[in-house]
């Protein structure tokens, strides 16, 4: 088989197990490896100390896999219609879209292995493949730029025609002889809304954000006390945010997603019920749900400043 078979197949294989969009990228050095360290250098990841881990393997995705020859990116849309809001008068917070059902880690892994293991039975030669969500040292969005599944926005997310930016990405790297893709085109030209909308300012500048001062970064990764000075600006939000992309012109009309639902807590969950939450309440409310990622205490934190925002006087 060819190796521009193979990329067919793979393309195929992807689309009928749910995936939106596939593109093939080589395991060159990441051209934004420089950038990263610069990025690292200057705080602005905050307190996510793991970004400073790794650091040779994220700039170069062929020490992954001995032998790696290409990375398979993927992208499954997570875009979906709210439900109808709750008919009571308890105050909400709201949860980023993405975070609306199941842990898209567990989700997209199973998906990733059962594109593997097609291509193991379907290609008739010995190879390596290790399949990567965002847990793994990978520059994943630099990765989608080069295989042409997206280019990278204004906002740091990746974009993409009819997708929009509501959209997961996951890897698959492999040592099979494949075709690459060419590079995503940016089309976001003059348009800042992202920019300009972010509550905290985030984005120093276009295609650069300071994570320490992201919403999600806040209520999702920052495990000490939130800075009084974001309370007021951090609004409803209670894990994560949407913001940035919610008024981008390409999220108008996003593809709605074919893997994901929503589960409980849902969009919109109770503040006063998630400062009420016991241990037990949080482990089996939020079981093999994203929201983990927040630990109780880090949840009830965003509830109170969400309440407080909603219901001051």
């Amino acid at each position: 088989m060819s190796s521009a078979d193979k990329s067919r197949l793979i393309k195929r294989l992807a689309t009928e197990l749910g995936f939106d969009r596939v593109g093939i990228a080589a395991t060159l050095p990441i051209e934004h490896g420089p950038y990263l360290e610069k990025w690292l250098a200057a705080g602005r990841a905050g307190s996510m100390a793991y970004l400073h881990r790794n650091r040779d393997i994220r700039s170069d995705p062929s020490r992954l896999v001995e032998g790696a020859r290409n990375v398979i990116v993927l992208a499954a849309s997570y875009s979906q219609s709210p439900p109808p809001a709750p008919v009571d008068d308890e105050p909400r917070g709201r949860v980023a879209m993405y975070a609306w059902g199941d842990d898209y880690h567990d989700i997209l892994k199973r998906r990733l292995h059962d594109l593997a293991d097609a291509l193991h039975v379907a290609i008739d030669e010995s190879f390596v493949t290790r399949c990567c969500v965002d847990t793994v040292p990978i520059l994943e969005r630099e990765l989608a730029a080069r295989a042409g599944v997206g280019w990278i926005g204004k906002n740091t997310m990746v974009l993409q025609r009819e997708l929009g930016s509501y959209f997961f990405l996951g890897e698959i790297v492999t040592t099979l002889e494949l075709d690459p893709d060419g590079p995503a085109v940016d089309h976001c030209g003059s348009c800042t809304s992202c920019i300009d909308a972010c509550p905290t300012a985030a984005f120093p500048t276009a295609y650069e954000m300071d994570a320490s001062r992201c919403i999600s970064y806040l209520t999702i990764e920052h495990r000490d006390t939130i800075p009084e000075a974001f309370h007021p600006l951090m609004g409803d939000w209670i894990f994560g945010c949407d913001v940035c992309q919610q008024v981008c012109p390409f999220n108008r009309q996003p593809r709605p997603t074919r893997m994901f639902s929503i589960r409980s807590p849902g969009p919109q969950p109770s503040l006063d019920g998630i400062m009420r939450w016991s241990d037990e309440d949080y482990r089996r409310t939020l079981k093999g749900s994203a929201i983990k990622r927040a630990k109780l205490g880090m949840l009830k934190r965003n509830a109170a400043i969400a309440h407080d925002n909603i219901c001051a006087p």
